[in-house]
């Protein structure tokens, strides 16, 4: 279209600070006045960061949690995988390497001003990165199912996506050409992200943060590994909540009470993982000492974060530890 244009391709896999100020040398570098992020969730996650800074400066830590975001240039976001949402949330996350951190920031300026959802770009995505993602968009569904700040605007869209995903992940894995199956993950992915980016995440994803800023296991795996076990220990919280999710995941029926789905949610999210060969943190090759050692600071992060204290059950700093214990 004779529009100029710049490139900045050095985006990593969970972006560092290091990768943002890189990018933001590229904006300064031109004449721009918008950015398009396109890929999976790190690079919608940069696009968002280096808009912001872009348009008011200063250092990615300035916009953490609880710190305001302010609009920054518009971002165009377009997916390439059906996972973070994030071309339809208020967050990014950027990892601080010198604190082994994982920011989030959220705010209305991280909104993209246009999302640009076309499922046949996620064709190519390899086996591990459909489920990990997929799983990462139903964590998003049922946490903002389950989260304090639910709402009415939020839950028919979670459940929708809960049902989206339960229904096609095994097929998009198993038939990764199955523009079907690619087409509801992809729906679901966005949809996962309008609900949580409304009422939040809660202990799964405040957890994950830390695993993968300290052993840089991909965002939707980390969260995998902690699925099952979280929602285990969150259940009598809101047993009637995860029984909507059992019910509208196909796992359980209407006749079902709610503790019976309850129960047959948590056997199907064990199940799930099972089918996806969702490694626990010792499979995937974190050191047991090392995982030990860093366990207090993780549930830190955990905490500080926030988004423990949506969960129905809001846990201490120990138990945190313990379920971090229990997964690995």
């Amino acid at each position: 279209a004779s529009i100029k244009y710049g490139m900045f391709s050095d985006c990593v896999p969970d972006p560092t600070v290091e990768s943002i100020d890189a990018g933001l040398a590229a904006w300064q570098a031109g004449d721009y006045d918008c950015v398009v992020g396109f890929g999976g969730g790190s690079s919608m996650d940069s696009a968002k960061a280096i808009s912001v800074l872009a348009a008011h400066g200063g250092q990615m830590h300035d916009y953490k949690v609880p710190n305001p975001v302010p609009a920054g240039c518009p971002v165009i976001a377009i997916p390439t995988t059906a996972g973070t949402g994030s071309e339809a949330t208020r967050a990014t996350v950027i990892s601080d390497t010198a604190t082994n951190e994982k920011m989030l920031c959220m705010g209305i300026g991280l909104i993209p001003a246009a999302a640009l959802v076309d499922c046949e770009l996620t064709l190519s995505m390899p086996y591990r990165l459909t489920a990990d993602t997929a799983i990462d968009s139903l964590c998003h569904a049922m946490e903002a199912y389950v989260s304090k700040k639910a709402n009415l605007f939020t839950d028919n869209i979670a459940l929708t996506a809960m049902e989206a995903i339960a229904k096609n992940v095994r097929t998009a894995c198993d038939e990764p050409s199955n523009i079907e199956a690619r087409e509801k993950l992809m729906l679901a992915a966005t949809q996962g992200g309008i609900a949580f980016s409304n009422s939040s995440v809660t202990l799964i994803h405040g957890m994950s943060r830390p695993i993968g800023a300290f052993y840089h296991v991909p965002h939707g795996l980390s969260n995998a590994m902690l699925m099952p076990a979280v929602t285990e220990y969150s259940l009598p919280g809101a047993q009637k909540r995860y029984a909507d999710c059992a019910r509208a995941m196909g796992l359980a029926s209407s006749s079902d009470s709610d503790t019976s789905a309850g129960t047959k949610l948590l056997n199907g999210l064990y199940k799930l993982n099972e089918d996806l060969a969702v490694p626990t943190p010792k499979a995937f090759g974190i050191d047991a000492v090392d995982y030990n050692t860093n366990l207090q600071i993780m549930a830190e992060q955990a905490l500080a974060s926030g988004s423990p204290n949506n969960n129905p059950i809001v846990p201490s700093a120990d138990e945190i530890i313990s379920l971090y214990q229990k997964i690995y």
